[in-house]
């Protein structure tokens, strides 16, 4: 078989929960496409409630979709579901653990589960990699939030999958333990492993990731490269201090809908489009207003996720 050059391709996906009690059902997905690229990082971003766990769940195989196909690393969801699962790791948001078998005991059962020969397993390994070797032989019920964490991390690499999914996989860690997390998997991303992450933290989608989707009310709301996403907001704060306070705004910058923060700055929010940094300055000096110093700030990737769910609200 050719390997494909998508490890998830998503067409006309939709899931409708069943109502109870004569309610109507809800329709989580609504035909949603992705297509996410082999060897990328991928980000799937979303409020609560917005269709990204439906997703995960029918691509891992614990969901059945209403409508549409699914192909994970080529292989239909459907009509092949031993391939489509052997080729993605699911890492879930909710931890959950039998309290008395140890980090290593997990890893061995979930390995056997998947058939890796023996001589094949990566146990110690996988376990040194998520900083878990020296609890190996602990019961998981001694293991801090973080650490269970981390071994959900674990359990779903053990078969090697092509994909790996990261639902919501920092949320409860400390700051360290993430970036040791992010530096794990930026470190199986070299290694050509495809990574699918939710995330609530959109400096860290930002950062790590090469395109992103936005889904809300169960559709996809936007869909590109993280730069041309950003790219999409054509906007800027521009916050100016000059050398005395100013108790109010001068004509010539109300003209350009100039505002006053609390310590008395000018700042003006514009789009470079239409309105110039150095047009600004124009009109400050028509106004012999002096500088101190002056900061801009460009929209993020929250501003962007903001504006279009906002839009999609109903």
């Amino acid at each position: 078989m050719t390997e494909p050059q998508l490890a998830l391709e998503i067409r006309g996906l939709e899931k409708i929960y069943a109502g109870s009690k004569g309610e109507p059902g809800k329709h989580a997905l609504k035909g949603i496409d992705l297509s996410v690229r082999r060897g990328s990082i991928f980000g799937l971003l979303g409020p609560n409630g917005a269709g990204k766990s439906t997703t995960i769940n029918i691509m891992a195989g614990l969901v059945r979709k209403t409508a549409g196909s699914a192909r994970v690393w080529g292989f239909d969801i459907d009509e092949q579901p031993r391939n489509a699962k052997a080729n993605i790791g699911i890492v879930p948001q909710e931890i959950y653990f039998d309290a008395f078998f140890s980090p290593r005991e997990i890893l061995e059962l979930q390995a056997g589960f998947y058939g890796v020969p023996v001589a094949d397993r990566r146990t110690d390994e996988i376990l040194e990699a998520m900083s878990l070797l020296d609890k190996a032989n602990s019961y998981t019920r001694h293991l801090s939030g973080g650490m269970k964490r981390r071994l959900l991390v674990a359990k779903a690499m053990v078969h090697n999958p092509p994909i790996l999914v990261l639902d919501e996989p920092t949320a409860g860690v400390d700051l360290e333990l993430r970036q040791n997390l992010w530096s794990y998997v930026r470190k199986l991303n070299d290694l050509g492993v495809t990574i699918v992450l939710t995330t609530h933290y959109l400096e860290e989608a930002e950062e790590l990731c090469d395109e992103i989707a936005i889904i809300n009310h169960g559709e996809v709301v936007a869909c590109d490269s993280t730069e041309n996403l950003l790219g999409q907001l054509d906007e800027k704060v521009i916050t100016i201090r000059p050398t005395t306070p100013l108790s109010s705004i001068p004509e010539n910058l109300q003209n350009i809908g100039a505002s006053l923060n609390k310590a008395g700055e000018i700042v003006v929010q514009f789009n470079p489009s239409k309105l110039s940094i150095g047009q600004i300055l124009q009109n400050v000096q028509k106004d012999s207003i002096e500088i101190a110093d002056l900061s801009t700030q460009e929209s993020d990737l929250e501003d962007i996720f903001l504006q279009l769910t906002s839009a999609k609200k109903r």
